[in-house]
């Protein structure tokens, strides 16, 4: 038989966790594990990465719907604790026997997952949900234009020009922001080092918040 992924370890919670206690594992997990952090990483590193990533969207996925943890949960208690494990190959396992029970549930309807009836969640779609405090509470570019604009201006002409930078990539920014343009879609087309560069900021916010918390 094969192994069974433990979902509640692989993101570090407990079985009687809330959807909020899923939803800010999940942010810590995915963005710790997100492949496009590894810029210089080899190619075995990535690839490890990639089905850490896919884990983690899959664990979230199950556990942050209701009827989803109902059913992935009477699985779970007919496994003995040495049969669970948080190794991803386990999940791409579950999926293959078990995603038609995680389908939509009605035809047609909105699945913020990506996944339909059959298939694993998109793990980069359900990474997308990562992005929405950032739109909701800031401008994206304007954060964004603001950072580099005055990175080039200290260069150029230290502390003023940090200044001046500032306030000009702040405004060039606001109005990338004015397109409409989602935050999860910016990012999908930035560069790698780009990427990495705001994964490693964003874990660094998500993970001091969690630690401030605590």
């Amino acid at each position: 038989m094969s192994s069974f992924p433990d979902y509640y370890e692989l993101l570090g919670v407990s079985h009687t966790a809330s959807i909020d206690e899923i939803r800010t594992a999940y942010k810590k997990e995915s963005l710790r594990t997100h492949p496009d952090r590894l810029v210089n990483g080899t190619a075995a590193e990535k690839k490890a990465a990639t089905e850490r990533f896919q884990a983690v969207a899959d664990a979230y996925y199950v556990l942050s719907d209701g009827s989803r943890r109902k059913e992935y949960d009477s699985l779970y208690s007919t496994r003995r604790p040495r049969d669970r494990t948080a190794q991803p190959d386990a999940s791409a396992n579950f999926f293959s026997a078990f995603a038609n029970m995680f389908g939509s549930k009605t035809e047609g309807a909105a699945n913020p997952t990506g996944a339909t009836a059959g298939d694993r969640p998109d793990a980069d779609h359900v990474f997308a949900s990562v992005f929405e405090e950032v739109e909701r509470h800031a401008p994206w570019w304007a954060w964004f234009g603001a950072v580099c604009g005055a990175g080039l201006g200290f260069i150029i002409a230290n502390v003023p020009g940090l200044m001046v930078g500032g306030y000009a990539g702040n405004r060039l920014g606001a109005i990338r922001d004015a397109k409409g343009k989602s935050v999860a879609a910016v990012f999908a087309q930035l560069g790698g080092s780009q990427k990495a560069e705001i994964l490693r900021t964003l874990a660094a916010k998500v993970l001091g918040a969690a630690a401030s918390g605590m």
